[in-house]
């Protein structure tokens, strides 16, 4: 199961990944963020990684880069972790990535969802999802949420992260 942690931080740096397969060049990229205490991640983005709202980044944009917690991770520094979600910080939106149970609240307890019939349901792909998101790992777009705990929002989008 994935365990999504994060890292948010200015981008800093965008190279070519130097994979040794002639047929992946110039597929995947490194992307060098750091954070506001000068602490330094790099992100390997791979096509399989997902872009919330398809943006393009730059350097000097602000993101949020999600991974698998659990999976392996070289031990070299700075750190380097294959990123499956990017996103980039709006501040008409808020974007929360993380498993939500069939309460649809979120792991850490800090976020309930509330879904309209407005609410896209949608998996990565951008193809409709018909099923019921609770109980999955969830990539939440929203604008608003209440101050209790959890918050609470109507989300505008929901990716459902399968598989």
């Amino acid at each position: 199961m994935i365990k999504f942690f994060s890292f948010s931080g200015t981008v800093i740096e965008i190279n070519n990944f130097l994979d040794q397969t002639v047929n992946n060049a110039g597929c995947d990229k490194l992307i060098s963020v750091t954070d506001e205490r000068g602490s330094v991640v790099k992100f390997l983005v791979t096509p399989d990684t997902y872009f919330v709202n398809q943006d393009m980044i730059k350097i000097g944009d602000y993101i949020t880069g999600y991974y698998d917690g659990n999976a392996p991770a070289i031990l070299i520094y700075p750190p380097q972790y294959t990123a499956l979600i990017i996103a980039k910080r709006n501040d008409n939106q808020n974007v929360k990535v993380d498993f939500f149970n069939r309460q649809l609240v979120s792991s850490d307890g800090q976020l309930k969802l509330n879904i309209s019939n407005n609410t896209k349901i949608i998996l990565k792909n951008g193809q409709l999802f018909f099923g019921n998101p609770a109980g999955r790992n969830l990539i939440v777009v929203y604008g608003a949420s209440t101050r209790s705990i959890p918050a609470q929002t109507t989300p505008s989008e929901i990716i459902v992260w399968c598989g």
